[in-house]
């Protein structure tokens, strides 16, 4: 019985060890740094000023390749700008204004465009994803509208990879057009290093260091992934007061019943 007990946990301690060392060599990606966002916890909220750089950021850097397909512009309005500079900002983009007046497109077929207004979705970089693919080299820019919450520590994990990019370490063979990044799966990612210090130059002044970018539009990429958290976390917070109102009135009433019948 010993024998046989021994040579299972053999078997499991080998097929574990097994496991790991496919795990390394297909290149696991490193676990991110957890960061100090102002949407966490209970009290949770978006810092609107953040939110705002965080749009220059996604607006100058990062929309040449990647859609936020889920938000309007309109929806700029909850992260600070005035109804006159979304308006502003929707101008500078173009949308399909279908056919003219005599129901007709122009000569050669290819749609009329007027300026975007508010209640347009924001202008996606490409049409299509095969024109998509054929901009990058065969890769498709993934969506960023739900980005922070496709995955598990999805805000840190945007961060580190921002923030990511360095040389290979030695003996880590990189592919042509690829990148290094500890923290993509596999290590090697398409996307080139997007920020670099004073990639933009901040409206408020702030100094853009890539830390600051990356953290700014990734509190924007939260907000885009769920612009209704702060109302979720103020009702959360009525439902637990209520539960503890609650709760202590049920005692009250209880201590008061069985008083009654001692």
């Amino acid at each position: 019985m010993y024998k046989k007990t021994l040579a299972i946990v053999f078997a499991l301690a080998l097929f574990a060890g097994l496991n790991i060392n496919s795990a390394q060599a297909a290149g696991g990606a490193a676990h991110p740094e957890a960061q100090a966002w102002t949407t966490n916890g209970l009290f949770g909220h978006f810092d609107r000023k953040q939110l705002k750089r965080g749009w220059q950021v996604y607006s100058e850097v990062c929309a040449s390749c990647h859609s936020i397909r889920l938000i309007f512009y309109r929806n700029l309005e909850e992260i600070g700008f005035s109804p006159d500079e979304v308006k502003k900002i929707a101008a500078e983009a173009e949308v399909p204004a279908g056919p003219n007046e005599d129901g007709e497109t122009h000569a050669d077929g290819e749609p009329i465009m007027r300026p975007a207004k508010p209640f347009d979705k924001i202008v996606q970089p490409f049409p299509n994803d095969l024109a998509a693919r054929a901009a990058n080299a065969g890769a498709l820019p993934p969506d960023l509208s739900l980005m922070t919450k496709a995955r598990v520590d999805g805000q840190n994990y945007v961060h580190g990879l921002l923030t990511g990019y360095k040389d290979a370490p030695s003996g880590i063979k990189i592919s042509e057009g690829m990148s290094y990044n500890p923290y993509f799966s596999g290590s090697q990612i398409a996307m080139g290093a997007p920020l670099s210090d004073e990639g933009v130059e901040y409206a408020d002044g702030t100094k853009a260091t890539v830390e600051q970018m990356s953290k700014d539009v990734t509190a924007f990429l939260i907000w885009t992934a769920e612009p209704e958290l702060e109302e979720r976390k103020r009702l959360g917070l009525k439902v637990m007061l209520f539960l503890i109102v609650f709760t202590a009135m049920l005692y009250a009433v209880k201590r008061q019943v069985w008083a009654k019948l001692h």
